[in-house]
């Protein structure tokens, strides 16, 4: 069991990019924008849905994007007359600037004046924060059968910390940068769906220990906070997703959960939405939006 989760818990880091309630700020408030809508979706894996099948034959291998992200699923609701996703799986704020991976443009380039709506979820990657955090705290877990708060003893408020101290300026520079590309587009950034629940867990299928459940379920408010602050900041929509995903967390049932756990999950890519995640992310900036 212990080598089965370990190699899981591995897999994360190939595409991770994770993984708090804010208004949308009145700068990007009004009516749905004037059709035909030119919408570009940046983002990271969240937004590109990794694991989600089928993938998009647009994209490129390393970015393992799906056709069934939030982003398809807004185009064809909105009938947007352009649409260009570049979302890409572990993806970071550095990566609105410069080229992720050879042959794959800084995400920044798809934007431009005629741009009407942009979309992203982003900053979860930044610094390996969630990376780490998932991968330390699940192999403290392993450590203790699932028992005490092993994860939050070793590395106390250090995830966190990094996470205001880097994570914020970064995400406040990138969207300054995105307003500064797409002048006249609607912009609205997503916090992330949340992967664990307040307390309990789910050990070993979520391999966390019971005590270390509130302190990563923290650290996924803080970085949700953090995002919704740079948006503050930045005159962007933010587009709460920690009230809607409360009871769909990664510990519930197929069906249920909008995020697939480490064991016994549906994608090949743990700890990432589902198709059914994905839409609701979707009908989330519907509704902020108020795109009808």
């Amino acid at each position: 069991m212990r080598r089965l989760v370990l190699t899981a818990l591995a897999a994360v880091a190939v595409v991770l990019g994770l993984a708090v309630p804010a208004s949308a700020t009145p700068g990007d408030q009004g009516a749905r924008p004037p059709a035909p809508l030119d919408y570009v979706a940046l983002g990271d894996s969240y937004s590109a849905a990794s694991g989600v099948l089928p993938p998009d034959p647009t994209a490129a291998p390393q970015c393992l994007r799906s056709t069934r992200n939030y982003p398809h699923v807004l185009a064809a609701q909105l009938g947007a007359r352009s649409f260009t996703d570049v979302t890409c799986g572990g993806a970071d704020t550095t990566h609105f600037a410069t080229a992720q991976y050879p042959g794959v443009a800084p995400q920044l380039a798809a934007l431009s004046p005629d741009t009407d709506l942009v979309t992203m979820t982003i900053g979860g990657n930044d610094s390996g924060v969630f990376i780490n955090s998932i991968l330390r705290c699940g192999a403290a877990g392993l450590t203790t059968l699932g028992q005490g708060n092993p994860c939050q003893q070793q590395y106390g408020t250090s995830f966190e910390d990094t996470v205001r101290t880097v994570t914020g300026p970064s995400l406040v520079a990138a969207l300054t940068a995105v307003r500064q590309a797409a002048p006249n587009a609607r912009i609205a950034i997503l916090g992330y769906p949340s992967i664990l629940p307040p307390t309990g867990g789910c050990f070993p299928v979520m391999p966390v220990a019971v005590g270390d459940v509130p302190y990563l379920y923290s650290l996924q408010t803080t970085l949700n906070q953090v995002i919704a602050d740079a948006a503050r900041q930045t005159h962007v929509t933010f587009v709460d997703m920690t009230g809607p995903s409360q009871g769909h967390d990664a510990c519930q049932p197929l069906g249920v959960r909008w995020v697939e756990p480490v064991l016994t999950g549906t994608n090949p890519v743990i700890v990432h939405p589902n198709a059914l995640g994905e839409q609701a992310m979707a009908a989330a900036v519907t509704r902020t939006l108020r795109l009808g």
